[in-house]
C-alpha cells in the first residue's frame, strides 16, 4: 500500500522551557532545542514552518547549541528563503536527500520497534506521486521530501506505512490502528493536503 501525494526522531525530547527562543537566539527565532541520545554532533534543521530545530548530542549543552545556531545564521536564512519560494534548488535537493538517507531509516525503525513491527528493507526514493509505500514483504519506501516536513507530519507518514504491515487496506480497522499509533493523524493529513504540493 502507498500514501499518495496530492500533486524528529525517537530518543529526541524537547528541553523543558524551550518553547520560546532565548535572547541570544533571537537573530534566527523562532528556535527550539531537543536532546537526542544518539546524536553525535550538533544539528540544525529548518522546519517547513520556518522554525529552527537545534539537536543537542549526548554531553552537549544548551549554551553550545545556541552558539552553534548563531554560527549558521546565513545558512538558516537561505533555507527559509528556499522554503518561501516553495521549491528547492539543486543544492537544496542534494542536501535534503543526504539528510533523508541519514535520518529517515533510523526514525522508521524506531517507530516500527515502538509498535512491535519488523521492517525487512527501507528505500529512500525520489517519488513524485506518493509520500511512501509498504509492500507485503515488509519493504518500506519513503520519499526524501519527508525531511522538509514538520516532524509530526513525517512521523504520521511513516506510521501510515507501518500500519500496512498489519492491514494492507484502508478499512475502518486500518484507520483505527493509525489513530492508536498517531493521535494527530487527521491534522497531519490536512497538513499534507494543504502544503504537500509546495514540496515538489
Amino acid at each position: 500500500m502507498q500514501l499518495g501525494l496530492p500533486f524528529s526522531e525517537a530518543g529526541a525530547r524537547p528541553i523543558p522551557g524551550d518553547g520560546a527562543a532565548p535572547p541570544s537566539a533571537s537573530t534566527i527565532a523562532p528556535v527550539y532545542f531537543v536532546r537526542h541520545r544518539r546524536a553525535r554532533r550538533y544539528l540544525l534543521r529548518v522546519e517547513f514552518d520556518g522554525r529552527v530545530r537545534v539537536t543537542i548530542p549526548r554531553g552537549g549543552s544548551r549554551r553550545e547549541a545556541d552558539a552553534f545556531a548563531q554560527r549558521h545564521v546565513e545558512w538558516v536564512a537561505r533555507q527559509r528563503a528556499a522554503l518561501s519560494r516553495g521549491c528547492f534548488s539543486a543544492d537544496d535537493r542534494q542536501r535534503l536527500r543526504q539528510q533523508a538517507q541519514r535520518e529517515l531509516p533510523e526514525r522508521l525503525l524506531e517507530l516500527a520497534d515502538a509498535n512491535g513491527l519488523s521492517v525487512t528493507r527501507i528505500s529512500i526514493r525520489n517519488q513524485r506521486t506518493r509520500w511512501g509505500s509498504c509492500g507485503r514483504d515488509g519493504h518500506v519506501c519513503l520519499n526524501w521530501r519527508l525531511v522538509a516536513m514538520p516532524s509530526w507530519v513525517r512521523d504520521y507518514v511513516m506510521i501510515h506505512e507501518l500500519m500496512h504491515l498489519k492491514r494492507l487496506d484502508h478499512s475502518p480497522a486500518y484507520w483505527r490502528l493509525v489513530a492508536a499509533a498517531c493521535p494527530r493523524y487527521r491534522e497531519a493529513r490536512q497538513w499534507l493536503r494543504a502544503h504537500g504540493p509546495e514540496l515538489r
